[in-house]
């Protein structure tokens, strides 16, 4: 009889973890594992029966308007499965099971759940090439693992919404490992200043637009890391995606590639709108009360100094 932080898993994660932290650590580009069936059966048909529906969570999006991605972080309250969840992935065995297959010991559970949660996207929507934020926000905490399970018992890899992890967004246009969110897959990957991931475009067929791609996300910490894998505090920092590989020197463009271009010259645009209004934001701050006029009048004698 497992303990109570294990019975939410299927038997053979624990039965192959040697094998599962070899894999971890030797996957390309960084260190990473696929497990199939993570959970028990009966366990993961329970969260995908009380998954919250889509306006229940948070679907603003860091442009402060409503889009097509939905969250929620309080867990407890979404009844019974989800509180035994929580209840499972803060004991001292799930910890030290998920340690044992990384590698990474001494991990820490976040009780606010801060970027995690339930995650739903709808059809249209993708995720750029990013890094995580490498601190908790407000713990000194190293954040070192994202565990994510997909909730989603009807999917191909065709419809896109794959988890993409890259070796440099900024040269490659192809991520070097791509995986469908198949239910009840799981994908542990170590979060670090070159664990680049994204999800291409869901193109769902219209026969099944009505679906959403599903997923619970969870993140780990330490409360340290070696010195060489430490970087100061960032949030997360994200790359626009480069043109496809397709698009090359004498290519007719098709309606189909125009599109994708036009949707990624968007996307791009859109990105440089939000940093111009985060560096307003931040100045006109920075003008306000003692602080900002203090800056102010040092500028203004620096000015006139040089002169």
């Amino acid at each position: 009889m497992p303990a109570a932080g294990l019975s939410i898993l299927d038997p053979r994660v624990l039965g192959a973890s040697e094998t599962h932290r070899a894999g971890f650590t030797s996957a390309v580009p960084f260190p990473h594992v696929v497990i199939e069936n993570f959970f028990e059966p009966g366990f993961a048909a329970e969260l995908l029966a009380t998954f919250p529906a889509f306006e229940r969570g948070n679907s603003v999006g860091d442009d402060g308007t409503p889009g097509g991605k939905s969250t929620l972080d309080r867990i407890r309250g979404l009844g019974p499965a989800y509180q035994r969840l929580d209840d499972a992935i803060k004991s001292p065995e799930f910890l030290r099971a998920i340690g044992a297959l990384t590698g990474i010991d001494g991990l820490i559970y976040d009780p606010w759940y801060l970027g995690g949660g339930t995650h739903e996207n709808r059809n249209g929507m993708a995720l750029d090439p990013h890094v995580d934020f490498n601190f908790h926000p407000s713990e000194r905490w190293h954040r070192r693992l994202n565990l994510i399970v997909y909730l989603n018992p009807e999917w191909e890899a065709a419809w896109g919404g794959c988890l993409e992890l890259f070796r440099d967004p900024y040269a490659d246009a192809r991520p070097a490992s791509s995986v469908a969110p198949v239910f009840n897959r799981c994908v542990i990957f170590e979060t670090s200043e070159r664990s680049w991931h994204a999800f291409d475009p869901i193109r769902l067929p219209p026969e099944h637009a009505h679906l959403t791609r599903r997923s619970i996300a969870l993140y780990f910490y330490t409360k340290d890391r070696p010195a060489e894998e430490t970087a100061p505090r960032h949030t997360t920092y994200y790359v626009n995606r480069q043109l496809p590989a397709y698009i090359d020197e004498g290519r007719t463009l098709s309606r189909a590639d125009v599109a994708d271009i036009r949707q990624l010259m968007e996307l791009r645009d859109a990105h440089i709108r939000m940093l111009y209004a985060e560096n307003t934001a931040l100045r006109q701050a920075q003008d306000r009360g003692l602080t900002g006029h203090l800056l102010y009048l040092a500028k203004r004698a620096y000015v006139r100094f040089r002169r």
